[in-house]
């Protein structure tokens, strides 16, 4: 455990969120609160999944329209056509670095800002002192439950975003969580469904049923400022996708996939995609006391779908490596093996498959760094470590 987390168990917890709620304040005072300027329009997304995806849709939609716009997830920061990879391994980032941003953003005269929302990030008061415009609820399913304590405090920070933002809210109708995000009023409420797909008649070059959803999510918020379906169209049929989700580093004599999937619903969500070709399937789960429930579940997966499983480290943090891997292996079943090195692990799943076959490497897409103990960080990258290996082939 580190010094920072033991430090955390002897401070009440209304110390804690005081410090959160001045952080947040402060950032926002240091950079002259842009996130209240009345000259951009701030868009959040939040969820389990397809975040990333859709804030990059909703982007590439806005700019299609030559609307100036700024965003931030996951994946990278942009400001105009300025554009910066997020290395922080915070999908989210502190108070001082999104109200930079924004004040980045203001500056440069974006009319838009697009901005993932994390569950840690409105815990941690990231979301106040914005001005939320638009929210965005792509789905909800069971993550961070050990942080939170449970479901429905998960569920329940998701839901301050909504309950801040007064304006448009849209909402994923699919979801079993939807009637929680609908009894919140606004001004505008927006519902979207897989059956508006069929009225859309999209071609979309992302793999996964779940682009499906996340494309329909970014016309909805496109709709509300006035973007016509054509310029939808025009630039989600460009999308080629973006780093880490479900990004294509070979296509012959095997498909190699990265994805940053690390839930259940996630991994099976991909698995799924690739329904009929035989699967050789690398993946771990995040330690460091992070959804130990979900390894099992993982395993059982891997199972069910994965014709070759090696089970190998993601980001232990202070956990042990093995245990983790253990626990994953435990309900892997008679095809898998364990192969602690992750670069081995990689180097191995490329080597064994066969022509026509795909591998797949979940759980950290296009992280820049590997978390191992007492906080130390090694610059990491699934999709390098695979074209190093597809060359030995």
């Amino acid at each position: 455990m580190t010094f920072k987390e033991n430090i955390k168990k002897f401070i009440p917890k209304f110390l804690l969120r005081a410090y959160h709620f001045g952080l947040a304040f402060f950032g926002a005072l240091v950079f002259g609160f842009p996130g209240k300027s009345k000259s951009i329009k701030i868009i959040g997304v939040t969820g389990t999944s397809g975040k990333s995806t859709t804030v990059d849709l909703i982007t590439r939609i806005l700019e299609e329209a030559d609307e100036k716009v700024a965003s931030a997830s996951s994946i990278r920061f942009k400001v105009g056509e300025k554009e910066w990879d997020n290395k922080y391994k915070m999908t989210m980032p502190g108070r001082f670095v999104i109200q930079k941003f924004l004040s980045q953003a203001v500056k440069a005269g974006c009319k838009y800002a697009v901005l993932e929302v994390t569950s840690e990030g409105i815990r941690q008061f990231r979301h106040k002192f914005i001005n939320f415009d638009t929210v965005v609820f792509t789905n909800l399913t069971p993550e961070h439950i050990e942080s939170h304590g449970g479901f429905e405090n998960y569920r329940n920070e998701k839901l301050k975003l909504f309950k801040a933002c007064k304006n448009i809210h849209i909402i994923n109708a699919d979801d079993k969580n939807a009637e929680y995000f609908l009894n919140i009023k606004a001004k505008q409420i927006i519902k979207f469904s897989i059956k508006d797909a069929d009225k859309v008649n999209l071609k979309l070059n992302l793999m996964g049923d779940f682009n499906i959803m996340n494309a329909l999510s970014a016309i909805s918020v496109a709709n509300v400022y006035g973007v016509d379906l054509e310029n939808c169209k025009k630039a989600l049929e460009k999308a080629k996708g973006i780093s880490g989700r479900m990004e294509v580093v070979a296509e012959n004599p095997i498909k190699v996939v990265v994805d940053y999937a690390h839930t259940p619903d996630q991994l099976e969500a991909v698995y799924k995609s690739f329904a009929g070709k035989n699967l050789v399937c690398v993946l771990g789960s995040c330690g460091g006391g992070r959804d130990k429930w979900k390894r099992p579940v993982l395993g059982e997966l891997a199972k069910k779908y994965c014709q070759q499983i090696i089970i190998t480290n993601e980001d232990p943090y202070d956990e042990n490596p093995e245990e983790i891997v253990n626990q994953v292996m435990a309900t892997a079943g008679n095809n898998a093996k364990k192969i602690l090195d992750r670069k081995e692990a990689i180097k191995t799943a490329i080597s064994v498959a066969k022509p026509g076959e795909v591998v797949i490497i979940t759980g950290k897409g296009s992280e820049p760094w590997m978390c191992l103990e007492n906080g130390r960080k090694i610059p990491w990258d699934d999709r390098q470590i695979a074209r190093e290996a597809l060359k030995g082939r």
